[in-house]
């Protein structure tokens, strides 16, 4: 329980952060952790699949801080809500496993 807790309060710090101003969307997140919770609740501190759940939801919490951004329409433009924890960067820091670069008809980004 000691690992599960922190797993638990960061998702819903992400989800808040991610879904800021969404209300609807914010609730169905929530919703959605908690389930997920109750459904793993009953696994034992020995039980070897306990750390396998608390590091997926490590990793959806980090998925959710630094790659969901919100946008808005105005207009006929979006604005969106990028915060300090976005991940940003360019086409050129997209790798594939391996260290192998993106090829669009046979050119990385740097060709372009």
């Amino acid at each position: 329980m000691t690992m599960a807790l922190p797993a638990y309060r960061s998702l819903f710090r992400a989800a808040r952060l991610a879904f800021h101003g969404d209300e609807r969307v914010l609730i169905a997140a929530r919703n959605s952790i908690r389930e997920g919770f109750r459904a793993n609740a009953s696994l034992e501190p020995t039980n070897p699949e306990l750390p396998g759940a608390i590091k997926h939801a490590e990793e959806v919490a980090a998925i959710l801080r630094q790659n969901i951004v919100q946008g808005k329409k105005d207009g006929e433009i979006y604005k969106l809500r990028i915060h300090e924890d976005t991940e940003r960067g360019d086409n050129d820091t997209v790798k594939f496993p391996g260290g192998k670069t993106v090829k669009i008809d046979g050119k990385t980004c740097a060709d372009r």
